[in-house]
């Protein structure tokens, strides 16, 4: 063989090797992105093999306990602390209630229609479910004249979210014995003021997230793994019934190397049979960092780098089943930046670094699109460089992605053809929107902050809290057709990182936020007020608006639970009180605003109030 023969063979060997790995690549300024398609999850076929594999890495660190994992439990089997004999009536009321008609209400800001999602407050439209501090509190709500406290269930743990679902109330809490365990409590209330613990469910690990659809919720838990005596710590699952261990040829495992290797196990509850076991898959990967739910599945992403991983589990009832891999470059925002629509999952992605100065930025803003194999058919490439995506929002066939560094780009993007997605218009104005909301299919709600350009360096400051109506009708310019500012710089609200804490319903004109207002003494500043000037706390509360096409935003007025204006800490800085009004529903045409201390009803259409139940 002469040596132009051996190296046309060496050459067609190597593209033999990576052609598999190498969906597409593209030339973008000089730099050339691959998509690798992931090589399908495996399982383990031994316990002996999961524990080479994980020994075989040198970033994951041995743990000791005091005591082996694998030759003993953590727990009892038997959980008799918090038994339904210690959960006290504290007010000592009878189940007499009289049967009500259920009013309309508003639920809890979800993502996806039928995907409900955990929050600290539920209502079924009759009652109030809250979670303050370690304790659950059942109020009375409808009618809200005779709102009363009818239950609380005091626990040990670190609540992280409830559901409702008709008599059944579900609670995540977090506790720990000799490690992190995550407590799924199922409660029927069909007598409110004495709930009955029906399930009492342990596993290992953290609570990561979760979503209910239908009868069946959904949680999603991390688990760390490590080497415990020389010996692989699995995850343990504990009920009533006993203690299971997860069997090692049912994990999932991938070899992308991860600098901590976790396990990621999704719990499957049937909330209305108390018979029905919960099911349960497990991944060993690295710790998730994102989730997106459809109606048929769960999407989780690990951040690998430059790029993301992307998993999708089928879900169906109790059935959970991997199905696909993918990978795209950059990492994900949050669960906004991701949709599942006819048969494609987007996600939108930011990679690099913003700094001072134009030059030394490296970030740049993508769309991908992918088959239900998560082979990537289209994408959109480095959108707005220099810039991060700060909100996104998929509605239909558009994509509305808010990025930012000194101005406001609004991108609406087509993504009728997937493999051909693209800009349709943008719009550039002051300020930025954290969270985008659909008012209709043509109008967009954004809620972030307005800006105010340096007079050096390629940033701004930010301000107050900015409220923002979009017309994206004409999608090659986009408008902003009206705005509403509150505060000064040092303004918050909870909505900016939690989009449950927005109130919002088109067919009442009915917008509320939660917002700690600061305001600046103009008069202290003879030259004008510094654009990086803080200013001090003046009110915390739930701003009501009227919002319509017609009239844009109308402030009617503000909700508040503070008594005096000493109860606000006005240095500017920090701010805390159990007053804080978070969350915000309507029963009915009443509103309700609810801090982990009271909870205020007040009239929808004059903003008077009716009643407040304070709350132990």
């Amino acid at each position: 063989m002469n040596k132009i023969t051996f190296v046309l063979v060496l050459l067609t060997a190597i593209v033999a090797v990576i052609a598999p790995f190498c969906l597409e690549s593209s030339d973008v300024l000089g730099q050339t992105h691959y998509y690798s398609s992931l090589s399908p999850l495996k399982k383990f076929s031994s316990y002996e093999e999961l524990k080479t594999f994980i020994k075989a890495s040198s970033r994951v660190r041995p743990y000791f306990y005091q005591e082996s994992s694998r030759g003993g439990s953590l727990l009892s089997a038997t959980f008799s602390g918090e038994s339904r004999s210690t959960l006290k009536n504290l007010w000592g009321l009878k189940s007499n209630a009289p049967v009500v008609d259920v009013p309309s209400y508003s639920k809890t800001n979800i993502q996806v229609e039928g995907v409900d999602e955990a929050d600290v407050i539920k209502t079924d439209g009759e009652y109030i479910y809250l979670i303050s501090g370690k304790n659950v509190t059942i109020v009375k709500a409808y009618p809200a004249e005779e709102a009363e406290i009818l239950f609380q269930i005091e626990l040990n743990g670190t609540l992280k979210g409830t559901f409702i679902n008709g008599d059944k109330l579900v609670v995540f809490e977090e506790t720990y014995i000799n490690g992190t365990l995550t407590r799924i409590k199922v409660y029927n209330v069909s007598g409110r003021e004495n709930p009955d613990l029906k399930r009492d469910y342990f596993t290992d690990g953290n609570y990561f997230n979760s979503r209910m659809i239908g009868d069946y919720v959904y949680v999603v838990i991390n688990y760390g793994a490590r080497l415990v005596e020389d010996e692989v710590a699995l995850p343990k699952f504990y009920s009533n019934r006993g203690v299971e261990e997860i069997d090692t040829s049912e994990i999932y495992y991938s070899d992308v190397p991860d600098y901590s290797y976790t396990f990621t196990t999704i719990v499957a509850v049937n909330v209305q049979n108390d018979e029905e076991e919960p099911t349960h898959e497990s991944i060993l990967l690295g710790a998730a960092r994102g989730v997106y739910v459809s109606l048929n599945n769960i999407y989780i992403t690990f951040p690998e780098g430059e790029m993301t991983l992307i998993y999708r589990i089928h879900i169906e009832g109790s059935e959970i089943d991997y199905v696909a891999s993918g990978r795209v470059l950059g990492y994900v925002l949050n669960q906004f930046s991701m949709d599942e629509y006819l048969d494609y999952f987007r996600i939108a992605t930011t990679t690099g670094n913003v700094a001072r100065s134009w030059e030394q930025a490296t970030s740049k803003n993508h769309v991908y699109i992918l088959d239900m194999n998560l082979r990537v058919v289209g994408r959109l490439e480095d959108l707005a460089p220099g810039e991060t995506i700060h909100s996104a929002r998929f509605m239909g066939n558009r994509c509305y992605l808010v990025t930012f560094r000194k101005i406001d780009p609004l991108f609406v993007i087509d993504l009728e053809t997937p493999d051909e997605p693209r800009v349709l218009g943008k719009l550039k104005i002051p300020g930025y929107s954290d969270y985008l909301h659909p008012y209709d299919e043509n109008h967009i709600i954004g809620v972030g902050k307005e800006t105010v350009a340096a007079e050096q360096g390629d940033f701004s400051w930010y301000q107050g809290v900015k409220i923002s109506l979009f017309d994206v009708s004409d999608v090659e310019n986009p408008e902003e057709i009206d705005k509403y500012e509150i505060g000064d710089r040092g303004t918050d609200s909870p909505v900016l990182k939690d989009h449950k804490a927005f109130l919002f319903d088109k067919s009442k004109n009915l917008l509320v936020l939660p917002v700690l207002v600061a305001e600046i003494d103009e008069e202290k500043y003879s030259n004008g007020v510094p654009p990086n000037r803080r200013g001090d706390y003046v009110w915390q509360g739930a701003y009501v608006f009227d919002i319509s096409l017609d009239e844009g935003l109308v402030l009617k007025g503000g909700i508040t639970h503070l008594d005096d204006d000493a109860d606000l800490m006005k240095s500017g800085y920090y701010f805390s009180s159990s007053y804080s009004v978070k969350r915000s529903l309507y029963i009915d045409n009443v509103l309700y605003t609810i801090s982990d201390k009271k909870i205020k009803m007040n009239s929808l259409e004059t903003l008077d109030e009716i009643n407040e139940v304070e709350l132990p």
